[in-house]
């Protein structure tokens, strides 16, 4: 992003500003809550990244399941 003159800017919540940053943060947010379900990703456990990379896919796939599930059901 720098390379094209992109400074990143995260907002802080609850705060206004004309750049229009920080329209979409609650996506974030709730990515963050929905893999927190998951104890195992609480707490990191694991020592091996690659073990802790692959529980980090698995629960972003059980996410990604039941939120294609819900929306086949409406």
């Amino acid at each position: 992003m720098r390379d094209k003159g992109i400074t990143p800017f995260i907002a802080r919540r609850g705060v206004e500003h004309g750049s229009g940053l920080g329209v979409h943060r609650w996506v974030v947010e709730q990515s963050f809550a929905l893999l927190h379900w998951f104890r195992r990703l609480r707490i990191r456990w694991e020592i091996r990244d690659d073990i802790h990379e692959a529980f980090l896919s698995l629960a972003c796939s059980i996410i990604c399941w039941r939120r294609l599930t819900n929306l086949t059901l409406c």
